[in-house]
């Protein structure tokens, strides 16, 4: 089954084609509305995307039962995701997801973790199985008229995670999902929603890939976490989408008393970026991280940042956001720390650290900071650089190539990113790194 273009009509047939109830056909419907009416963003770089010549579902009758065997998935699939070291990252998490153009096909998770009632599964089984639960959450984080992308995920949302993470339970291994764009014009299209209940803690990884085509797909998700009293989430993606991708995402979190949200996000690919994860700290004692990487190429747009809301007492926010810019890349931070009137002894802390590695790429900072209270501070600081002649000159007279010295100073740069995930994601980072440089 493959729809082109949208409309009612087709939004319908996606809803048929899952089974879904009506309370869902209903939002879909309403973010369809919605999304006629928003306007393309009035910020950041252009995206100039034909939306009646975007595929926004796609999937082959096999995919209509999701697989927790790999010998029952289609063998050219399976070849197609062992060749992206898929397969191989599973053995180092608590549970996988693989999501295969619009849908999930492949899920499993340890024993250990179901017997503590943890719930990982597609957004559309959860939505089946979990009625209430994801009624009390989904679309609240994230409202469907706030952007015009996020209200065309409502619409046509399809694939995605769910997970809950019941009260004092602590997992020790991530859980871990993975998307694959596959055909010309496709649109991918998941709904995330992580639920970290109280005094409970969670690590969620996420990768992207597609391979490069002449015509645009988009990828335009949307991720909605609430993190509970005293918990902890941590959300890693490295999304490599190949240069004719644009990746339109909007992620939020809210986050109760006491409670931890820490965003690590790397961009390494894509045509355009626009992706600025966000913590609202609604809760006293809150805290909120984001730690972002971008690398723009030729051809490449990286609009990347961060939000920070603090509307609960004591809360600290910290962003840290390193950009490389190379054969007339644009890597462009933005980003927003809003200290509420209410949110009294509130810290926020902004780094934004650029590297330029010729003459033709540009880099931009474009920070809004507001603070509407006496007792709170925010600290912004910016740096732009180049490799220096005088390091490199160093580095060689010690037996080092250039190529090499190059590296050295691009990983050193780039290690407050590094040092955040776990060994095998950045090992695989730096390979990215070194191919797109």
């Amino acid at each position: 089954m493959e729809i082109v273009g949208i409309d009612q009509e087709k939004i319908k047939a996606i809803s048929k084609k899952k089974k879904e109830e009506e309370w869902i056909l209903k939002y879909r419907l309403d973010s369809y509305q919605k999304f006629m009416k928003l306007e393309m963003p009035s910020f950041g770089p252009d995206a100039n995307i034909d939306f009646s010549k975007v595929i926004y579902y796609k999937a082959n009758e096999e995919d209509e039962k999701i697989e927790s065997d790999w010998n029952s998935v289609l063998k050219p699939v399976v070849n197609e995701l062992d060749s992206l070291g898929v397969l191989e990252s599973e053995q180092h998490m608590g549970g996988m997801g693989v999501q295969y153009e619009s849908e999930v096909i492949y899920h499993s998770m340890l024993k250990e973790l179901e017997e503590k009632k943890v719930v990982f599964t597609s957004i559309e089984v959860a939505m089946k199985e979990y009625p209430e639960l994801v009624k009390k959450y989904f679309g609240k984080i994230v409202n469907n008229n706030e952007n015009k992308f996020a209200a065309l995920n409502g619409a046509v949302f399809s694939g995605g995670s769910f997970i809950y993470v019941p009260p004092n339970t602590k997992l020790d291994r991530p859980l871990q999902s993975y998307f694959r764009i596959n055909s010309r014009n496709m649109g991918q299209f998941e709904r995330t929603l992580i639920i970290v209940d109280d005094n409970s803690e969670l690590h969620y990884i996420e990768g992207c890939t597609a391979p490069t085509y002449s015509e645009s797909s988009l990828h335009a998700a949307v991720v909605e976490i609430y993190v509970g009293k005293n918990s902890k989430c941590r959300y890693s993606t490295v999304q490599n989408w190949a240069n004719n991708v644009y990746n339109l995402v909007t992620k939020r979190a809210m986050v109760d008393d006491f409670g931890t949200m820490e965003w690590i996000d790397g961009n390494i690919g894509s045509k355009v970026t626009m992706k600025y994860p966000c913590c609202v700290l609604k809760g006293d004692n809150s805290n909120g991280t984001c730690i972002t990487i971008s690398v723009a190429s030729k051809n490449q747009e990286q609009d990347t940042g961060a939000r920070m809301i603090h509307l609960g007492k004591n809360t600290k926010s910290n962003i840290i956001s390193k950009s490389i810019a190379r054969s007339g890349g644009n890597a462009t931070y933005r980003g927003k720390v809003l200290i509420n009137s209410d949110a009294n002894n509130s810290i926020s802390s902004v780094k934004c650290d650029t590297l330029i590695l010729d003459e033709v790429s540009k880099s931009d900072t474009i920070p809004v900071n507001s603070c509407f209270n006496l007792n709170s501070s925010i600290e912004h600081e910016a740096t732009v650089s180049k490799i220096s002649d005088e390091n490199l000159f160093y580095m060689m007279s010690r037996g080092i190539s250039k190529e090499r010295a190059m590296d050295l100073i691009i990983l050193g740069f780039i290690e407050k990113f590094r040092e955040e995930l776990p060994m095998e994601y950045a090992v695989e980072l730096n390979q990215l790194i070194k191919r797109n440089l």
